[in-house]
């Protein structure tokens, strides 16, 4: 089950339209099983794995944390926390046909929050995965959650990986 409502908006989950966006900032944290299991059943299904790795520009880039468990089909730099910021995110997703997009990774209320908000505002139907995602400040972790389910859904929805793998054995 996804709320604030059922998702995709259209009742059908096409693994063709489907991708990842596994999500890395400069922080450590501690979801990178959850992540690598949802990867396994996205690739799976056909979906695209994209490793987004977002930075404050005042930062450095991080060495890459996720890089040899993960095995992204394609790795996107950001100039900030919102992964489409100076990278070429946009144009990885739309070439490949995907508009479905799961995000996971860390930090739920940075890099995957900023992220998730700036691809609905490009169109694309977004599902964060709650459970796959780390904060980085865990007593802000509902606020960004109850953030992006309110106004009906306004950034998108929220799931789980039990949800989104009870969506993919559906399609």
């Amino acid at each position: 089950m996804t709320t604030p409502y059922p998702w995709p908006w259209d009742g059908h989950l096409d693994p063709v339209r489907l991708a990842l966006l596994a999500v890395s900032c400069p922080q450590p944290a501690d979801r990178g099983e959850a992540v690598e299991a949802l990867a396994g059943r996205v690739r799976q299904a056909g979906g695209l794995i994209v490793s987004v790795r977002v930075r404050p520009p005042s930062h450095p880039p991080a060495p890459p944390a996720d890089a040899a468990p993960l095995k992204p089909d394609q790795v996107v730099h950001a100039a900030g926390w919102d992964g489409f910021h100076g990278s070429d995110l946009d144009s990885v997703l739309r070439a490949a046909g995907r508009d479905l997009l799961l995000l996971a990774g860390c930090c739920l209320e940075l890099g995957v929050h900023s992220t998730m908000r700036a691809a609905n505002d490009r169109g694309y139907e977004c599902l964060l995965v709650e459970d796959a995602c780390a904060a980085a400040a865990p007593d802000l972790r509902h606020a960004a959650l109850s953030t992006i389910e309110m106004s009906g859904g306004i950034f998108g929805a929220v799931g789980s990986t039990t949800a989104v793998a009870t969506l993919m054995e559906r399609s």
